[in-house]
């Protein structure tokens, strides 16, 4: 071979550039693939297997076969029927090759035998079968009576928003250990009990209700203020939640704390977009640009809101929420809050959901409302309270009702003592400059 042809065989250094950036490219699209099918994935498949342990191992493997296939196939116009699939493949290969001699399994074998021949739109019209909904199904698991309380809501921030055991941590405000014992609890009891992933019917479901109406508003809430991280907020967990909600208030449209629960959420999530500047920095409720928020979702949450008012239930935990966010939404302008009116709501939800977090948020209002000694009153009555004592809001609240008193020096101090407990970078970094501005 000549000099020549062999230079005309080797690939130019760009050539080569552009294969690895094609290949990242694929790559971040798998991930991000992933990322937003995961918990249906594991919905689907744990509805399937009777087993959430296998379920998420069995989604692992897609994501393995999918690094392998994607970037020489391309990335499916449907990733998330292509996961399912390849995931299904890899249930019915493990069950036939195990021999599994009981009859359930056997069951299994067959029935995902049948659903092999099902087309990529029947997997994804399946998946997003209003009554049948996979993924409520497994919250619906995830709440089962069998399952303690404090357990119910770690496994489904689990399984359906993908956080990790030191984000459920603090969004319980508990140790890792604890959350990650009570999580393997969960998955134990359920396999024990075996219970379906399916969405109960009748008095079934209204018992477990409240359960499932408060994992999927910490859902929300984790992607509204996240615990950690670089971002401020995680949208995607915000619609998830949303979907979720509007699946819920579909089901039972004559609920009014499942209706007051989407109201809140609605309303909420109007206003994402406005919570950080062009810098990613984080913007109080106060000062932001009201321009900025959706009002098809404020309208969404006000009829919503109504609803839930029309059927007697105002003083319900939710609807009390969601009609504390309706006071700022009403508002064109910061300065025309009804600050009166949100004191006076806090006063009411602190009757029939008291908890240390209500009761520093009432605070704030309390503070609004009437002044800052009066806030700061209020909360030295919670400072000693366990369950805060690494709750960052409560010394950025004590801070800002220092600031307008005009006690700059313990400001800062206190500014400074909730960005050390902050795990949010962006969060950290505004706290510490209104520290910095206390001189």
């Amino acid at each position: 071979m000549t000099p020549m042809s062999a230079a005309m065989l080797a690939s130019p250094p760009e050539l080569a550039d552009k294969a690895g950036m094609v290949a990242d490219d694929t790559h971040r699209a798998i991930e991000a693939a992933y990322r937003i099918e995961r918990a249906r994935l594991i919905a689907g498949l744990a509805r399937v297997v009777r087993d959430v342990d296998r379920a998420e191992e069995l989604a692992q493997d897609a994501l393995l076969t999918a690094l392998t296939e994607w970037p020489k196939s391309g990335v499916p116009d449907k990733p998330g029927a292509w996961l399912m699939a390849a995931a299904k493949r890899r249930a019915i290969d493990g069950i036939r090759h195990a021999a599994m001699r009981e009859r359930k399994h056997a069951e299994v074998a067959r029935e995902l035998d049948e659903e092999q021949g099902m087309s990529a739109e029947a997997v994804e019209a399946a998946l997003d079968d209003p009554l049948g909904d996979e993924l409520l199904g497994l919250i619906f698991a995830a709440c089962h009576p069998v399952i303690s309380p404090e357990a119910r809501a770690a496994l489904t921030l689990r399984l359906v928003g993908g956080l990790t055991v030191e984000e459920i941590a603090r969004a319980f405000l508990s140790n890792e250990a604890a959350i990650a014992a009570r999580i393997t609890r969960a998955k134990k009891a359920i396999a024990k009990a075996g219970v379906a992933f399916e969405v109960p019917r009748g008095a079934e479901l209204a018992a477990r209700l409240p359960s499932v109406l408060e994992v999927v508003y910490l859902i929300f809430n984790e992607g509204y203020a996240a615990t950690s991280g670089a971002s401020l907020v995680r949208p995607p967990l915000c619609a998830e939640a949303q979907r979720l909600g509007r699946i819920l208030a579909g089901l039972m449209p004559g609920e009014p704390e499942v209706l007051g629960l989407l109201a809140l959420m609605e309303i909420q999530a109007s206003r994402l977009a406005a919570r950080a500047g062009p810098d990613g920095k984080f913007v109080p409720l106060t000062e932001q640009n009201r321009a900025r928020w959706d009002q098809l979702l404020i309208r969404r949450g006000l009829n919503a809101l109504a609803r839930a008012e029309a059927l007697a239930g105002a003083d319900g935990p939710y609807a009390l929420q969601a009609a504390l966010a309706a006071c700022h939404a009403r508002a064109r302008r910061a300065e025309d809050t009804d600050w009166r009116r949100i004191a006076a709501l806090y006063d009411r939800l602190r009757q029939v959901m008291p908890s240390p977090v209500v009761e520093l948020n009432r605070a704030v209002a309390h503070s609004m409302a009437f002044g800052p000694e009066a806030g700061l009153a209020l909360i030295d009555a919670i400072a000693g309270d366990a369950a805060l004592r690494n709750y960052a809001p409560l010394p950025a609240a004590r801070g800002d009702f220092l600031l307008r008193a005009g006690r700059l020096a313990e400001a800062r101090h206190a500014f400074e003592a909730a960005a050390a407990l902050s795990a949010n970078e962006r969060e950290r970094d505004w706290l510490l400059a209104r520290a910095a501005a206390c001189g």
